[in-house]
């Protein structure tokens, strides 16, 4: 388990679930995304997380998302997402286990009243259902301290790594003081955006959607955090800041519609989402196609 962990100490893509004319999912675009970052090294790959459209797609759906990336993946470590009720997530952590990947990210509990006792005992319950399966947790909750995730650590020594999704470092970087910056992986759940802030603190890995749309320029974006390269991120980060502005406009409703419009916009998927999820505007489309330009003028 320990490479898979290592991995995590990278860039972490988040797959979108392209849909064909009908709705349903289009698994030959899907392969030739996954297929597309695994070629270029980037390091975990995660089937069915939020930019997946985890919560709108049926457990069948889920299932074939998982084995279509385990085959296209090549070199890249596979972390499927599940979650859920606590019964579903241990059953989808058993099937995670059968298709022989190394480790799951655990969505955030979808509930409207939650105590922080209550989401450590969700997360507990489910990792030492499989003691052999190496867990990430989900951050996204503003109110998890040092020592709710401590006491997890102890409980569950297949916590390997904690995805931090909320837009506070000064609070990321108490915990991983706390707990200690080596005790698990640590990755920037906010995307490339926010890596910068979350880097110095303890961050050594950061989760992206727009991987999907050009592998190179995340992966470049790595290299320069790693180094220190402080010209190369400011330059890297202005041209990936215009596509994270407007992934996270409005509440995030269009986050996995910008995805889509640039990988329908490469010739690689339909552009569709399913419900609640929002589409684009036709000026949001120009939008995507001048960030495209962009890149392309700097290489990628």
């Amino acid at each position: 388990m320990s490479t898979s962990v290592n991995a995590l100490r990278g860039v972490t893509a988040i797959t979108v679930t392209p849909f064909d004319g009908t709705g349903a999912p289009d698994w030959s675009g899907y392969e030739a995304i996954v297929a597309r970052m695994g070629a270029a090294g980037v390091h975990v790959i995660t089937p069915n997380g939020n930019t997946s459209e985890f919560y709108a797609l049926s457990r069948q759906e889920w299932q074939r998302a998982n084995e279509v990336t385990m085959a296209a993946a090549g070199d890249s470590v596979v972390m499927p997402g599940i979650g859920y009720d606590i019964a579903t997530a241990q059953d989808m952590a058993v099937a995670v286990q059968q298709l022989g990947a190394p480790l799951a990210m655990l969505h955030q509990p979808v509930h409207p009243h939650q105590s922080v006792a209550g989401w450590a005992a969700y997360n507990r319950l489910i990792a030492q259902s499989a003691p052999g399966l190496g867990f990430v947790l989900y951050v996204k909750d503003s109110r998890i301290d040092a020592d709710a995730l401590g006491s997890l650590f102890d409980a569950c020594p297949n916590v390997v790594g904690i995805k931090y999704a909320v837009a506070d470092p000064l609070r990321f970087g108490e915990i991983c003081a706390a707990l200690g910056a080596d005790r698990v992986a640590w990755s920037c759940g906010l995307a490339e955006r926010w890596a910068p802030s979350f880097w110095p603190l303890g961050a050594a890995g950061f989760t992206s959607g727009g991987v999907n749309v050009a592998p190179r320029l995340s992966l470049d974006y790595l290299l320069a955090l790693c180094s220190g390269d402080r010209a190369e991120i400011r330059r890297l980060w202005s041209l990936i800041a215009p596509f994270e502005k407007m992934r996270a406009e409005d509440a995030t409703a269009c986050n996995v519609a910008v995805v889509k419009e640039a990988l329908a916009q490469q010739g690689l998927c339909g552009e569709g989402v399913r419900p609640p999820a929002g589409g684009l505007s036709s000026q949001q489309r120009e939008q995507v196609t001048g960030i495209l330009a962009s890149w392309s003028e700097a290489g990628y």
